[in-house]
């Protein structure tokens, strides 16, 4: 739902963060696995309950998402490049409750399960129609630069980061936050499913 206000804002520090990173000869894939190594630290930063190093590293993860899309702009965006993304983003998303539930089996485990359940729902309506859309030539005039269809939603990327940042600043809320942000992702999972099945239709 933000993502379209919160990207376009933040595109030009990330293209000279591109600039600066692309001097030194590194890739968009490097960056990205660079990437999914920082959200792993997140996670088990978290794990042992030193939740402000998970903060960091979710902000780490986060950046270097936002500069490799940018650096492999800068050259020629590849399939293979937008592939990793998409699919590194998904799993560390799919993680991050984990290493709540890891930290707090007892109190933590159950709603860590609810909500990566909903991530399910959402990365499933977001990628199958994405490849569809793609395959019938559909367009997204706000989204153009991605490398993929990109369906919006009530829970989005901007709205993923914000919910984890604040599971970090209140792990003891974090039953709570978990809850309310899978109830957001089945209405999102919901919206998609009906105006994917609709838009594919005509």
């Amino acid at each position: 739902m933000l993502d379209k206000y919160i990207v376009p804002v933040l595109k030009k520090p990330l293209q000279q963060c591109a600039k600066l990173v692309a001097a030194t000869g590194v890739t968009a894939s490097q960056v990205t696995v660079l990437g999914f190594v920082f959200g792993l630290c997140a996670i088990v930063a978290i794990g042992f309950e030193a939740y402000g190093w998970g903060l960091l590293f979710l902000c780490l993860n986060r950046l270097a998402d936002g500069i490799d899309g940018e650096l492999a702009r800068l050259s020629a965006p590849t399939d293979a490049g937008a592939y990793l993304d998409i699919t590194l983003d998904f799993v560390f998303y799919a993680m991050f409750p984990l290493g709540f539930a890891i930290a707090n089996p007892a109190d933590n485990a159950l709603p860590a399960a609810i909500l990566i359940t909903s991530f399910v729902g959402t990365g499933a309506s977001f990628l199958a129609f994405s490849d569809l859309a793609h395959q019938s030539g559909m367009a997204h005039p706000e989204f153009a630069y991605k490398g993929l269809y990109y369906l919006d939603g009530l829970a989005e990327g901007t709205e993923t980061v914000v919910c984890f940042a604040l599971m970090c600043l209140f792990p003891s809320h974090f039953v709570l936050i978990s809850l309310i942000f899978a109830a957001v992702c089945v209405l999102t999972a919901i919206n998609r499913i009906v105006f994917g099945y609709i838009s594919l239709k005509r």
